[in-house]
Parts: structure tokens; C-alpha cells; sequence
């Protein structure tokens, strides 16, 4: 099989040349984004993750040797911030490669 594409994993807009990424906040409008002309960079960060984990599942991996990322959920929990709970969601990005370095190059993926 092959990698997953641009459009599978940053939606049906994403588009790249030699030096920009453009992702379409139509597409992250999907996973709960309301698209405005300042969006918070950790909204932003946010929908990319979430629009990105619909394609890059375990179970996908499973049967596309050639993906090599998996976003899943972690462990929800409440954590305490001067007195206010908050709810802490998490999610767990396992990058796979063959062993010949310890740290994350994007180009390896």
C-alpha cells in the first residue's frame, strides 16, 4: 500500500508546493472549528490533530505497513489550575521507524 495522502490526512483543501502548506479551515471546520480570521494557533493546532487521527488509526496502520504515524486517545483526566478543575484530554502520537536514531526527523516519516 501507500503512505497516506495530504488530502487523507489534513482534508479534501490541503495543497503543498516546494514551500508552503496550505490547509483549508473549511476542512478543520469538520472536527469542530469554527473557522474566524484569528483563530487561536491552539485551536488550530488542536483541529489539526483531530482531523489528522481520522486517518492515521492503529487499525489503519495494521493493514498499511507504510503508515508510519498513529494518533489515539490517551487517558482523560481532571487536573487542578489555581483552584479551577480542568479537564485534560489526551492523545498519543507514536512516530515509527526503523531503529537507526533515537530522535524524530520529520523526513524519516
Amino acid at each position: 500500500m501507500a503512505e497516506p495522502t495530504l488530502t487523507a490526512v489534513f482534508g479534501p483543501n490541503a495543497v503543498q508546493d516546494a514551500d508552503s502548506l496550505t490547509l483549508s479551515k473549511t476542512d478543520l471546520a469538520t472536527v469542530g472549528l469554527t473557522p474566524a480570521a484569528n483563530n487561536k494557533a491552539e485551536g488550530l493546532l488542536a483541529a489539526i490533530i483531530r482531523i489528522a487521527e481520522n486517518s492515521l488509526t492503529t487499525t489503519a496502520q495494521e493493514t498499511n505497513p507504510d503508515q508510519s504515524i498513529t494518533i489515539e486517545d490517551g487517558f482523560p483526566s481532571l487536573i487542578d489550575k489555581d483552584g479551577t478543575a480542568y479537564r485534560r484530554n489526551q492523545k498519543t502520537i507514536n512516530f515509527d521507524k526503523p531503529d537507526t536514531q533515537s530522535s524524530i526527523d520529520p523526513d524519516d516519516y
